[in-house]
């Protein structure tokens, strides 16, 4: 195997633009694509988040990447918690400013979105981890479901610094990740809101061992929530970016 700051950028297909990188992505690693494999562009016309909301950029405006991973039974059990640090690593590396994680997946600054990630995967054979990074803009603040953020600098120098930190991320210890995920925690001390069968309201206490999210509830327990189970309500401001009670599937 690669020593880690080796494993991810080559081989390289750059586009113009695609559809969506984690799609063609898929597809290659389908196809075989080594690992390690990257699939940027500039333009994404259907670029996705979660749930399948759409991820929308200004033209040469945002990072727009899908990495291949092979052999997903070697990567950590948080590889979805492991990505967002590799992020936020590369952007304060790159001169940027302090990135925090909001479970499960995006990578906020000063209370703003600066990027998303979208793992699709099929273990153990591979994953992609597709990554959504606001470089210099982002779009219209008109219909986001949060404040958009931008991290400065260039694009390719944010994924020339994203490459071996996501070697070490994704080679890093679950002990490490959930440690390092827990002074980047966005969450932690808000008072939070989910709905489902299992609705309530608490304030957010951080992850447990598999990285669900942990609340401890206005009923005095404390649960672990999944991202695929519950919409969630931040109960207060983020740094002063949201309304009280502002509601938006996490």
């Amino acid at each position: 195997m690669s020593a880690p700051f080796e494993r991810f950028g080559s081989p390289r297909l750059h586009l113009r633009t695609t559809g969506s990188t984690n799609e063609l992505a898929r597809a290659l690693a389908e196809a075989g694509a080594p690992d390690g494999a990257l699939v940027s562009c500039d333009l994404q016309s259907a670029g996705r988040g979660r749930s399948g909301r759409g991820w929308e950029s200004p033209d040469g405006a945002a990072l727009l990447a899908s990495f291949v991973l092979r052999g997903v039974d070697r990567a950590p059990r948080l590889l979805a918690l492991a990505v967002p640090l590799a992020v936020c690593e590369a952007i304060e590396r790159c001169g940027g400013p302090q990135a925090r994680v909001k479970w499960p997946n995006d990578v906020w600054i000063e209370g703003g979105k600066a990027a998303g990630i979208l793992i699709e995967a099929r273990p153990p054979e591979w994953a992609v981890l597709g990554i959504g990074v606001n470089v210099t803009g982002f779009p219209d603040q008109a219909g986001l479901r949060w404040p958009a953020a931008a991290t400065g600098g260039s694009v390719e120098a944010l994924l020339s610094a994203l490459c071996p930190s996501l070697g070490r991320w994704c080679e890093a210890s679950e002990d490490r990740i959930r440690e390092a995920f827990s002074r980047r925690d966005a969450l932690s001390g808000r008072r939070v809101g989910w709905e489902g069968a299992r609705g309530g309201r608490g304030t957010a206490a951080g992850i447990d061992a598999d990285g669900r999210l942990l609340v401890e509830t206005d009923a005095g327990e404390t649960t672990s929530l999944t991202a695929g189970e519950v919409s969630l309500q931040l109960g207060d401001t983020v740094a002063g970016a949201l309304r009280p009670g502002a509601r938006t599937p996490i």
